[in-house]
């Protein structure tokens, strides 16, 4: 998956998308401030989300279901409906925070909550951002594909049934796709949402659907779970980003800040390095420490030439020697003779006997 002219491939470096969503609040100038402030902490992308209330939610709708709100909606100040007003982005920006991304040198992104935003926005990137609320609406997810754009999609909330159908139906019109596994409780509990994270969902997504690259959407506080989770093979990860937590707004209290975002890279560029290339073997720099530490046969007594060594007169002691009988056939070596005189203390190497 090529996005924004950079590779990304499922071992090769992991892809950072900060999602400022609505944490623009409403301000230009302050989405434009959080591009720039995303780009120097480390961010791949920058991606928003194209809304506009009357189009994403009833109001009658959730005044209906108002008792069984998720508990982050239910402390909002406002009604659902006007939160989303408040929240949406202006479309008149769209060419002035694409710009502002190339000029922070970020991929400009989105997720589109209706038809007629994707076709405005379609001409300004080249991936689309399918959020996990929209994982069952087929005729989004054809209409975003007829883009031939990259695909990543968010599973939070979601049944192996439904992300099986959406990875059908990308794969017939032939868009890359990205699987990311999601939780999609906002609360910030952290001690309570870490059980439902259940990153080893991506060692299901890995078998089952090999030609998505994996990837996480996460809403929890740190960067544990991207730990996890690339370590499980994530390569795209997708986190909210502010530069005040303690900012009002939907998005705010559990979204990462400029210093936890530029932990979280140099955190996870240390994972990628440790993770290596899966194949067992001694390592460069483990080359002194394998003479130190492993073990060659040295004899216990003078041993003269002709003489079939004994059980005790060898031991298995560091360091190892090049050239040295292996320790691990000592036992092919009693019974052998000497093809020299052996001194009490030396390491028998294997031209020293018959």
């Amino acid at each position: 998956m090529n996005i924004g002219g950079k590779e990304v491939t499922q071992d090769g470096p992991v892809y950072f998308i900060a999602d400022i969503g609505a944490n623009h609040d409403g301000e230009l100038k302050r989405a434009k401030n959080l591009i720039k402030l995303a780009a120097e902490s480390g961010a791949d992308a920058v991606k928003f989300q194209h809304f506009k209330a009357e189009t994403i939610v009833s109001e009658k709708g959730f005044e209906d279901i108002k008792d069984y709100l998720p508990i982050h909606q239910r402390s909002w100040e406002k009604s659902v409906f006007e939160t989303y007003k408040e929240a949406s982005i202006n479309t008149d920006w769209n060419n002035n925070l694409k710009e502002y991304c190339d000029e922070y040198k970020v991929t400009f992104m989105t997720s589109p909550y209706d038809m007629q935003l994707a076709e405005d926005i379609n001409p300004l990137l080249d991936t689309f951002k399918i959020g996990s609320g929209d994982i069952s609406w087929i005729e989004m997810i054809e209409h975003l594909c007829k883009y031939r754009k990259n695909i990543i999609a968010a599973t939070g909330a979601s049944s192996i049934e439904d992300v099986r159908r959406l990875y059908n139906k990308v794969n017939d019109y032939g868009n890359k796709l990205c699987l990311m596994q999601c939780n999609t409780n906002y609360t910030g509990d952290d001690s309570e949402n870490l059980k439902f994270i259940n990153l080893n969902v991506l060692n299901q997504y890995r078998l089952e659907f090999p030609k998505a690259i994996l990837g996480l959407s996460d809403h929890t506080h740190g960067c544990t779970t991207v730990l996890g989770a690339v370590s499980l093979g994530a390569r795209i990860i997708e986190k909210h980003f502010t530069d005040d937590n303690s900012r009002l707004g939907p998005d705010h209290k559990f979204a990462m800040n400029p210093k936890s975002w530029s932990e979280m890279v140099i955190e996870t560029g240390k994972l990628i390095s440790s993770l290596g290339d899966g194949r067992k073997k001694i390592e460069e720099n483990e080359s002194l420490t394998y003479i130190a530490q492993r073990r060659s046969i040295y004899a216990t007594k003078d041993i003269y030439q002709g003489e079939r060594i004994k059980k005790d007169d060898v031991i298995a002691l560091r360091p190892n020697q090049k050239n040295s009988f292996p320790v691990e056939n000592l036992h092919n070596l009693i019974g052998k003779s000497a093809n020299k005189t052996i001194k009490k203390g030396n390491c028998i190497f294997i031209d020293s006997i018959i």
